[in-house]
């Protein structure tokens, strides 16, 4: 028979931070040993299930009701953001016009610890007629949605974590972890790529750092620019009209190749030198020549770290024969 966790005295009261810890450390050893132990042994209808996500033409619909429906939630958008299209279905509204959301291309997971929630077998005969497969991740191979769908992923009774025994917490990770893993073994084997997620991340720092430096750098036409034989003053009076100062003054030749950087830093250092005849000399004299730059295409998150790295402010950013297109400025990427 499983045995539940610790009970706590329901008249004791935790006063320390050991013994805060102590259970908290209690609740986390029975999920991270029961993931352990699935681990060791996964079943072979995970493999199948793989298959299944792969092979679907349609959506893959999740299911389930309670915490069950909240990890199935989360799958489902796990699923949606690395490359298999999904979408959730609550069971109750499947009874009132959401069984419309499922079709017969369709692939249907279906999330139940007991494999016996009366909300979710209900559904088994309208999910059937709709011609979709079915398949499920559940604690009871032997149950009525367990028997009735076309592949199941079993991870066996497990104690929950509460010191009740009864809230759903252990077969909830596993549930998590094992949609996880599918989710993700899929989205492998199809070849879903970094650009491909930010395809599906647009938003937020994640989505800014899986944009392009095409897509903040400044262009070409805004930045700071002159050529090799023009003078230090002569560039810097020249770039008086740019609206949207830069700290660098990219030198081009006549293709617009990228030749050198001069930066506000440098001016700095001659006028601190006391050069200021340096100032009526060629810029090419002063720059600094083959500069440090970055490729079109590449990521943000590759921009930060050559600006971090290489402890400079602004990156030229070139295309693949070397003519500048822009330049990103180190307040363009912190926020």
């Amino acid at each position: 028979m499983i045995q539940p966790a610790k009970k706590l005295d329901a008249s004791s009261h935790p006063t320390t931070d050991f013994e805060i810890l102590s259970t908290a450390k209690t609740v986390l050893g029975v999920e991270a040993d029961a993931l352990t132990k699935f681990t060791k042994s996964i079943p072979v209808e995970l493999a199948e299930a793989v298959r299944m996500v792969q092979a679907c033409q349609g959506c893959v619909v999740v299911s389930g009701i309670g915490k069950a429906g909240w990890i199935g939630q989360k799958i489902s958008a796990s699923l949606a953001s690395t490359g298999t299209r999904s979408h959730f279905l609550h069971p109750a509204e499947a009874f009132h016009g959401d069984f419309g959301r499922v079709h017969s291309d369709d692939l249907v997971l279906v999330l139940s610890n007991s494999g016996e929630t009366e909300e979710v077998v209900r559904m088994i005969p309208s999910l059937r007629k709709s011609g979709a497969q079915l398949m499920c991740i559940t604690g009871n191979e032997k149950s009525t949605l367990a028997t009735n769908c076309d592949c199941v992923v079993p991870y066996g009774r497990v104690n929950e974590a509460c010191s009740n025994g009864l809230a759903p917490s252990t077969s909830t990770t596993l549930m998590l972890a094992i949609g996880d893993a599918i989710a993700l073994t899929v989205s492998c084997f199809k070849g879903f790529t970094s650009i491909d997620f930010a395809q599906f991340h647009p938003g937020g720092s994640l989505g800014r750092k899986l944009q392009t430096v095409d897509e903040i750098m400044r262009p070409l036409h805004i930045c700071r620019t002159t050529h090799c034989n023009e003078s230090i003053r002569e560039a810097i009076a020249s770039q008086a009209k740019h609206g949207r100062r830069t700290g660098a003054i990219l030198v081009v030749d006549e293709a617009q190749r990228l030749m050198g950087i001069f930066t506000d830093s440098d001016l700095v250092k001659l006028l601190e030198q006391k050069n200021d005849s340096r100032l009526d000399q060629p810029i090419s004299e002063s720059m600094t020549a083959t500069p440090i730059h970055i490729e079109s295409g590449q990521f943000v998150s590759e921009a930060i770290d050559i600006l971090s790295d290489k402890c400079i402010s602004e990156l030229p950013v070139v295309d693949q024969e070397g003519q500048a297109l822009g330049m990103i400025d180190i307040t363009d990427v912190v926020s």
